[in-house]
């Protein structure tokens, strides 16, 4: 199973050091689920007690995933798909690493179309058109004109691919090292901004101080759901940028920064947005609850009652543009990994085909609500399907593959040896006990209750 530090460089992309991996990981980390995502689940579910929720579950459930995933991936030196073969050829294996590897093959062409949207309203700040997108249909009128979010998607993919062909160091290292610290600073003066604004207070205290009366059952299932979606769990990213690391590299400390990095942001996020949509809608919280629609249609509203909308309108959405291009190349990095660790082919040969899927799923997301709205799966377009089945299906499913390898198979001894061997793993018992216990119900939960919410048993 020990790989020289030699031959890992000579045949994988690495890693310059910590700092870059965990630049990295923040990146893939620290996208729409966080800005786009985050806000709006947190107003619904109750602002403050679904902010202790989530917070309480990332330091348990998301810590052992992260550094399960992250120490197989080093010890292995491999891919989602290698990382599991390296245990066993039977057919569960098999299944457990594509599983690991075939969802951010779906997730990265839908995400590329709403980072074509994010580019489209860029854009459209740019010419100083804050009232035009703020008008009641906007938005409608964009998603279902085919042409334009096929152009606007193909124009986001051009740029991932321009990272991805530079490399590990030179493209995926050197971009996060670049684009992280521009995001962090440009997340801190939006959020001065909002929450200074009249009104806002209300939003801020609705956000920051938990309530037991808005809590529920429901307030865990999303904080669960967000927490998966947010910290790039059980994508097969972590497999992939743990075999980039060398055997030195502190595990649990790196895990802890992104943890913070991780959380950060989202309370930022929620801080950028709950309280401006307040003091706009003079302290409804049902305005927060526009569910996905709230960053196209709610958030434009409020920058064109502003004085300097348009300088607000702009700075967000290149915010949100960072965030979604640091993703979207963690999770294409991956693909690109697992094509070219399974099936041996150069970097090259791996984009290219990556173009292809990306033409024929993207292109399918981006006309789903225009050109191709008479196709619906389950009553949803392309890309509501490609979320659910990734999001609420897959996911819970690779994670719990995940557990049951090192529950079954590798065992607690050979991880704590590969994590002891450059860390302290000061949270060994936490990680054992939840990973024996709480984190297989966890997903069970997750997944069980996102299948019975597409089937109108529940309601999410």
């Amino acid at each position: 199973m020990k790989h020289s530090k030699k031959s890992h460089k000579e045949g994988r992309g690495s890693f310059s050091g910590r700092i870059g991996y965990v630049l990295a990981v923040a990146g893939s980390a620290v996208g729409l689920g966080n800005i786009w995502r985050f806000p709006y689940l947190a107003a619904k579910y109750g602002g403050g007690i679904f902010l202790l929720v989530y917070l309480l579950l990332t330091v348990s459930f998301g810590y052992v995933l992260i550094m399960s995933e992250t120490a197989l991936g080093r010890m292995t030196k491999k891919s989602p798909v290698g990382a599991f073969a390296s245990f066993g050829n039977s057919f569960p294996f098999k299944l457990g690493g594509w599983l690991n590897a075939v969802i951010p093959i779906l997730i990265v062409p839908y995400y590329s179309t709403i980072g074509g949207w994010v580019i489209k309203y860029l854009a459209e700040y740019l010419k100083g058109n804050v009232q035009e997108v703020a008008q009641d249909g906007y938005f409608t009128g964009f998603i279902t004109d085919s042409f334009q979010t096929e152009l606007w998607f193909l124009v986001f993919a051009v740029l991932i691919f321009i990272i991805i062909l530079g490399g590990v160091r030179n493209g995926v290292e050197r971009m996060s090292k670049i684009m992280m610290p521009i995001l962090v600073l440009l997340a801190i003066v939006v959020t001065i901004y909002s929450v200074t604004r009249p009104g806002a207070l209300a939003g801020v205290k609705y956000f920051l101080i938990p309530n037991m009366k808005n809590f529920s059952f429901m307030t865990i299932v999303a904080a669960m759901g967000q927490m998966f979606y947010s910290l790039s769990i059980a994508m097969g990213i972590l497999y992939t940028y743990g075999s980039y690391t060398d055997k030195d590299m502190d595990l649990e400390q790196s895990t802890t920064q992104i943890e913070i990095f991780d959380t950060g942001i989202a309370i930022l996020a929620g801080l950028m947005i709950i309280p401006a949509v307040f003091s706009f809608s003079g302290g409804n919280p049902e305005n927060l609850q526009a569910g996905p629609s709230l960053m196209f249609i709610t958030l434009p509203k409020v920058f064109a009652s502003m004085g300097i909308g348009t300088a607000a309108g702009i700075l967000f959405f290149v915010l949100v543009l960072l965030a979604a291009l640091t993703s979207a190349v963690s999770l294409m990095e991956t693909c690109v990994s697992t094509f070219a660790d399974e099936f041996h082919w150069s970097r090259k040969k791996c984009c290219v085909f990556m173009a292809v899927v990306m033409i024929v799923l993207g292109s399918a997301s981006s006309m789903g609500y225009g050109a191709l709205d008479f196709i619906q799966i389950f009553g949803m377009a392309f890309l509501d399907f490609f979320d659910f089945l990734t999001n609420s299906v897959m996911m819970p499913l690779a994670a719990l593959a995940t557990c049951f390898l090192i529950l079954r198979v590798v065992g607690f001894k050979k991880i704590s040896e590969e994590i002891e061997q450059s860390s302290s793993f000061r949270r060994k018992k936490l990680y054992t006990v939840f990973l024996k216990y709480f984190a297989p119900i966890c997903l069970i939960i997750i997944l069980c209750s996102s299948i019975a919410n597409v089937l109108g048993i529940i309601s999410m």
